[in-house]
């Protein structure tokens, strides 16, 4: 998780899931089935889920960002 510094509250906060060899959305899906979020409750700004996979045969990255509602 990264959280924006309270000079900055229009930015906002990230949970970041990071993966190799699986997917992007596998990783968004498991901070939401995993409640990542919940320590996050008294957060008031947005939130974004990303996901992150990386595949080592081709050695690209995937990347999936979604808004967080709560």
């Amino acid at each position: 998780m990264y959280l924006p510094r309270r000079r900055f509250p229009e930015k906002p906060a990230l949970v970041v899931e990071l993966k190799w060899d699986k997917s992007a959305h596998g990783a968004s899906h498991q901070i939401r089935q995993k409640e990542y979020c919940r320590s996050l409750e008294e957060y008031h700004g947005n939130l974004l889920l990303i996901g992150i996979n990386y595949d080592r045969k081709t050695q690209e990255h995937t990347c999936v960002i979604e808004e967080y509602q709560k």
